[in-house]
């Protein structure tokens, strides 16, 4: 592991550690993929405005989500079935999580019951569900006010995308120990992707921002939205009252020729004003596109392929290495650009493509 020298590479490790099925699953996206790939390239078409002359000899990532402090803006995402990936799942990813001082947001589509997770470390863990039925998602609710969890991470996903790699593979799934009696557990084969199968049939395809207010009606808890894409949908989000933003696009794996979620996370925080937390999920694989975020807007990013990627490929050290790789190539790019600390980070700080393409004219 002393050879690899970007989260990158554990991509490679990945593809030799994994069966291709299970590979695909963390690697693919819905139909052509553009939205998967242009995640990571939007990014490339960033450039610093760097500036000089700063005292940066000491510098703090530090910062704190919805009054947690972590010790950089970097989160892992939600990511389903990560037994596919290493035999204990979400378990080493919760302990990477806590040594690396950051939060988790937990699947409901975990291998590992979300009691598991909990009960594994001390990691600051909130928890993402899906659009189902308002009875499950009480009872999920529930669960996570229980097991510790501090937030409700709400995935707007009424259907499942077409993913073609896992309809060609005929994608099944370990058992899907967290819905217990709410739903068949065992993933069945069929003639294309099992899990696809399962999931549209479990979702809930008229939940809408009316249940949003049922949602909150009956927790404490914070609640976030994750998929807002739209200056008008973060709107709603903000006038429905909920405690944060995730900007995404389900990591290219729902809508393809959705918009690169770096390439739409200005336009989010415009409307959204500071009132609550924006965080940025997609594309992120390198200590710069943590900053470009930040300086578009971000309060902090989330990162899922990657650490899929570690962990198939290392374990728990293997998603510690990528946290910690991105942390110092973050630090690095905040040294480099002039900025001891988060708040110094700027919209001065970055050129946009449409700003450099305007400058031509």
């Amino acid at each position: 592991m002393d050879q690899i020298v970007n989260v990158n590479e554990f991509q490679e490790l990945a593809i030799r550690s994994l069966p291709k099925m299970y590979y695909d699953y963390f690697n693919g996206g819905a139909e052509d993929e553009q939205t998967l790939k242009e995640n990571v390239e939007a990014f490339h078409r960033i450039m610093f405005r760097p500036r000089v002359l700063v005292d940066v000899s000491k510098i703090d990532m530090s910062t704190s989500i919805l009054g947690y402090p972590i010790s950089a803006p970097i989160m892992i995402a939600p990511i389903a079935l990560l037994k596919l990936a290493h035999p204990e799942g979400e378990i080493p990813t919760a302990r990477a999580a806590a040594a690396c001082n950051t939060i988790m947001i937990v699947s409901f589509m975990s291998s590992c019951t979300i009691e598991e997770v909990a009960s594994s470390c001390n990691a600051v863990r909130f928890l993402q569900i899906y659009a189902f039925q308002r009875r499950e998602i009480a009872q999920m609710v529930e669960r996570a006010e229980r097991a510790g969890f501090k937030a409700i991470v709400l995935t707007n996903a009424p259907r499942h995308g077409k993913r073609e790699a896992d309809i060609k593979n005929k994608m099944i799934s370990p058992q899907l120990k967290n819905f217990g009696s709410l739903f068949p557990t065992e993933v069945q084969p069929s003639e294309g992707s099992g899990l696809e199968d399962f999931v549209s049939s479990a979702l809930d395809a008229s939940f809408s921002w009316k249940d949003v207010e049922w949602l909150r009606s009956i927790t404490k808890l914070p609640i976030l939205i994750k998929g807002i894409l739209t200056r008008e949908d973060a709107l709603k989000a903000v006038e429905a009252g909920v405690d944060g933003i995730v900007v995404s696009n389900h990591g290219g794996r729902q809508l393809d020729y959705s918009p690169a979620t770096i390439t739409v996370l200005e336009e989010v925080v415009h409307v959204v004003r500071g009132r609550i937390p924006v965080l940025l999920d997609g594309g992120v694989r390198r200590g710069t596109d943590v900053f470009k975020a930040l300086a578009l807007g971000a309060q902090a990013v989330l990162i899922g392929s990657p650490v899929a990627y570690g962990l198939a490929a290392k374990g728990e050290d293997g998603v510690k290495k990528v946290i910690e790789m991105l942390k110092n190539e973050f630090e690095i790019t905040m040294a480099l650009s002039g900025c001891p600390t988060i708040g110094d980070i700027t919209r001065n700080h970055v050129k946009t493509e449409a700003e450099r393409l305007h400058s031509m004219l």
